[in-house]
């Protein structure tokens, strides 16, 4: 057998954790620079100052990460010498900032630190990134050598953004449990895998059970046991699932149809990663016939405002053949435990349009 290395994650979380920077941060240099986008560097910066003030640690500048996680943005940053001169990154924002700073540490070898603004996905501790075209539409996955040095989670600042992003960063999450455990599905598991599908085995109860409180604390910026609970779950152990499983694992046919609907204008515009993923959780339940579950989200979903539906997210008939086209392609449904057609997504998708006109 040939060797392997897993690197892991490490996290803070709370309230004050920037206060934290100087002692985990430290041993990696002195110059940082801070690299993401403008809202996000905006709601960070007073407490990233504060954290390094003292310490032997420089924030050298704030630059906006150019609005995309793509290789052009990537290029952009590595040719500013500002970020060259850095030894350190600090990478603030959501996923595609987020994924913008980790592929191009990945290839200059800066020391990566990640600072979450919000909890909308699992992006700040994993290892994958999500490249897009110059169009917004998905390209492929880029694969790091391993996950940033630190993840600072900042439960203040999460919860004074916007709440629709941890509204998504639940839809999102919702998929983990699904995806990992039906793609590995009559797999005989290694070590590693078999940590990583026994983890997302976590992903689902915790969102029913503190979802909806935490939705609605967010709404109140309130910092409180049950939004720490959900983001920790958005963030670290669906995020961990990912570092551990083989790539077939870590997504499945809720991803499949969200990138078939980012072919579509109005999904770039007007609707979120985890909004669209978790609708795609809905289709796959149905299209394995796991219908209990299937209405146990579908109920969970209606009662926090995800969609459950096309229209929900503005898809219709006259676009099937371009978002079905597109999902079809992905890699998502490849190693499944059945061939999954282009009809089956399909019907699975009318079979809850069906359900949604008799409910």
């Amino acid at each position: 057998m040939s060797s392997y290395s897993v690197f892991l994650p490490s996290y803070s979380i709370g309230d004050d954790v920037y206060k934290e920077i100087a002692k985990i941060c430290g041993p990696y240099g002195k110059k940082a620079v801070v690299v993401g986008g403008k809202t996000a560097m905006t709601k960070a910066k007073e407490a990233l100052l504060e954290g390094v003030k003292g310490s032997n640690i420089e924030i050298l500048d704030f630059i906006w990460f150019g609005g995309d996680s793509s290789y052009e943005n990537v290029e952009m940053l590595k040719k500013n010498p500002v970020v060259a001169a850095a030894d350190m990154i600090f990478a603030v924002g959501g996923g595609r900032s987020v994924d913008t700073s980790k592929t191009m540490c990945d290839q200059t070898g800066q020391a990566l630190f990640v600072f979450p603004t919000i909890a909308s996905n699992c992006a700040a501790i994993t290892a994958t990134t999500v490249i897009y075209d110059a169009n917004h539409v998905f390209k492929e996955l880029y694969f790091t050598k391993k996950p940033a040095v630190h993840c600072f989670i900042n439960t203040k600042i999460i919860a004074e953004a916007p709440d629709h992003f941890i509204w998504a960063g639940i839809g999102d999450a919702l998929s983990k449990e699904y995806e990992c455990t039906f793609s590995s599905r009559g797999d005989e598991l290694d070590h590693t895998n078999l940590l990583g599908v026994d983890i997302s085995r976590n992903c689902v109860e915790p969102l029913l059970k503190y979802g909806k409180k935490a939705y609605e604390d967010v709404k109140s910026n309130k910092v409180s046991y049950e939004l720490e609970q959900v983001v920790l779950n958005i963030i670290i152990t669906t995020g961990l699932v990912s570092v551990f499983v083989i790539n077939d694992y870590n997504s499945c046919l809720a991803h499949s149809v969200y990138y078939g609907c980012t072919t579509l204008e109005n999904i770039e515009k007007n609707h979120f990663h985890g909004e669209v993923v978790s609708y795609g959780v809905l289709v796959m339940l149905t299209c394995d016939k796991q219908y209990q579950e299937r209405d146990r989200i579908y109920k969970f979903n209606k009662s926090i405002g995800l969609p459950t539906k096309l229209e929900d997210i503005e898809v219709e008939e006259k676009d099937m053949d371009k978002v079905l086209d597109k999902a079809m392609e992905t890699g998502d449904i490849k190693h499944v435990p059945y061939k999954i057609t282009r009809e089956m997504i399909y019907e699975a998708m009318m079979e809850l349009e069906k359900l949604n006109c008799n409910l």
